[in-house]
């Protein structure tokens, strides 16, 4: 008798479920919390959500991480296949979306701090639209993501499998006010990391 292939995870994923003894256990999590489509929960969760970190790669597996932000509902559920979000002009770098243009596969991960302390993986095929050509597509996507701000692009998702992430590890966060000023001896955002190598001797002060 022949067994059918595991319908989730990678060769990777069970290879070391079957070394140590995590097979049963892992094909549990799959059949009872895997899904290929977002269900109603799922997309009701996602448009609550402020931010969400990314994960992509180029064409040579080489990886990147990144994170977005904006007001609930700044990714938007198009339907139980299909998310989408918009990316503003940044640092003119597209690391995530030039990781994409090689190799489409992106994992989404929105996580709770706050309320239900819960996280959402979504994983799946992505493509680049310029905004009016994805309106086109769907007519019905936020015109006003971003007050004062258009999208340069718009990431379009086709959702192939999206599950849960436990909750038992993530810490609970306050929400906090953003500081509407700058401090006067902090650096800027582009200078946060560039000190020189002998100013960072100077202020280290370990053993």
């Amino acid at each position: 008798m022949t067994v059918p292939p595991p319908s989730f995870g990678s060769a990777g994923e069970h290879q070391l479920q079957q070394h140590l003894g995590t097979a049963d256990r892992a094909a549990r999590f799959y059949d009872q919390q895997v899904r290929r489509h977002l269900t109603p929960e799922m997309q009701d969760f996602i448009g609550r959500q402020t931010m969400v970190f990314l994960a992509t790669a180029d064409s040579h597996g080489e990886c990147d991480a990144s994170f977005r932000a904006g007001p609930p509902g700044f990714v938007h559920v198009i339907d139980a296949h299909t998310l989408a979000y918009p990316e503003f002009r940044g640092n003119g770098v597209l690391a995530s979306a030039g990781n994409m243009v090689e190799n489409p596969h992106l994992g989404m991960l929105f996580v709770d701090f706050t309320h239900h302390h819960v996280g959402l993986h979504v994983n799946g095929a992505a493509y680049l639209y310029h905004d009016a050509d994805l309106r086109r597509i769907h007519p019905g996507l936020p015109t006003d993501v971003a007050p004062g701000r258009g999208p340069e692009m718009w990431v379009h998702l086709t959702v192939e499998e999206a599950y849960i992430h436990c909750s038992k590890y993530i810490p609970h966060l306050e929400p906090a006010p953003r500081p509407t000023g700058r401090d006067a001896g902090r650096p800027k955002d582009s200078d946060y990391f560039t000190a020189r190598p002998h100013e960072a001797v100077e202020a280290y002060t370990g053993p």
